[in-house]
């Protein structure tokens, strides 16, 4: 302060301020910018993330009421457990915040097509988006929103079952290149057109999840392993048309994504390197060597216990697929049987 004293709340600087309120919770946050008019500028001009998933009730008149000031807003959470947001709420913030990149609206089920207008147009440097469980939403209304943000990373739709379809995820691949997150979580309508497309378009993918999509079948596994090498985490629950044919892809994935000069070998050096995370679980056409092969081939999948990475529920004929931890504990087990008292 160059020497000067703070002789009341409006006189603190606004750098300082902003490191206290980085402090508290959002709603006093909220509060802080109702003090005097130093205050309010300060937050409306610092704040560039809020969340309201803490309030209960009146969430849409307070978004209404705050999107006008908080206009540097980067990250904006909106998670409800009762639906509360209305499309209103949702364009103000578009027509308001247009630095936002993250947004949550899930179980936002009062919203309509209206809001993701409002987002294509007013939000267009979105890259982590969450509508998951909002079952208004048509697919031209989402492939309208990937046209616009193009920037989009992270993508959740799990239960958009009317928004998730083979048309919706064809515009997904062809707008936006850059996602790498995909929730597809019980979308029943995804079909191998809509996941192959995704594979060509997206290359970078590196989570899909894909638990219920009841049509898709190896044809999208393969499109995946062969056009996405930076993918880490597969979920594929309930997936029962899934056969080793998609298996033996995935484990051939990691050579074939490679360069020739460094197929040193099948496996990769560290757990950096290929699937970290698949889920087949329910997928009771699979066989254990199909499955064998997919955990030898990637060191980080783990069905040793508490490390559980591959998981296989329900699938009875595959307790006989270990990873190589998992033997190997096994076999210093059995060389050291316990002493006899």
């Amino acid at each position: 302060m160059e020497g000067r004293a703070i002789t009341d709340w409006k006189d603190i600087p606004m750098e300082l301020l902003l490191q206290i309120l980085g402090l508290v919770d959002d709603q006093t946050v909220i509060m802080a910018s109702g003090v005097c008019r130093g205050w309010r500028d300060a937050v409306c001009l610092g704040l560039t993330y809020l969340s309201l998933s803490w309030c209960t009730k009146n969430m849409n008149n307070l978004v209404l009421s705050l999107a006008p000031k908080f206009t540097r807003l980067q990250t904006l959470i909106l998670r409800q457990d009762k639906p509360q947001l209305e499309d209103n709420a949702v364009e103000s913030i578009a027509n308001f915040c247009h630095d936002l990149q993250v947004l949550d609206l899930s179980k936002s089920f009062k919203l309509s097509d209206r809001s993701l207008y409002a987002l294509a147009h007013g939000c267009p440097n979105l890259t982590k988006l969450n509508i998951s469980g909002c079952t208004a939403f048509s697919d031209s209304a989402l492939e309208y929103l990937a046209s616009f943000c193009q920037k989009m990373k992270v993508l959740n739709l799990c239960g958009c079952v009317r928004t998730a379809s083979d048309r919706a995820l064809q515009a997904i691949g062809r707008y936006c290149s850059q996602l790498q997150c995909l929730n597809l979580g019980w979308c029943e309508d995804v079909s191998d057109v809509g996941v192959m497309s995704l594979a060509y378009g997206c290359p970078d993918l590196r989570t899909v999840d894909l638990c219920g999509c009841l049509q898709i079948t190896d044809d999208s596994v393969i499109a995946l392993a062969n056009k996405c090498p930076h993918l880490r985490s597969l979920g594929l629950y309930y997936c029962q048309n899934i056969t080793d044919r998609a298996m033996y892809s995935l484990a051939q994935s990691l050579v074939r994504n490679k360069p020739a000069a460094v197929w040193e070998s099948r496996k990769p050096k560290n757990d950096e390197e290929g699937l970290k995370t698949l889920n087949i679980s329910q997928c009771t056409a699979l066989t254990p060597s199909a499955v064998q092969a997919v955990c030898d081939s990637f060191p980080a999948l783990h069905t040793c216990s508490g490390r559980h990475s591959l998981i296989m529920s329900g699938c009875l004929n595959l307790t006989s697929v270990h990873c190589a931890c998992a033997v190997q504990a096994h076999r210093t087990a059995s060389a050291f049987p316990h002493s006899a008292h």
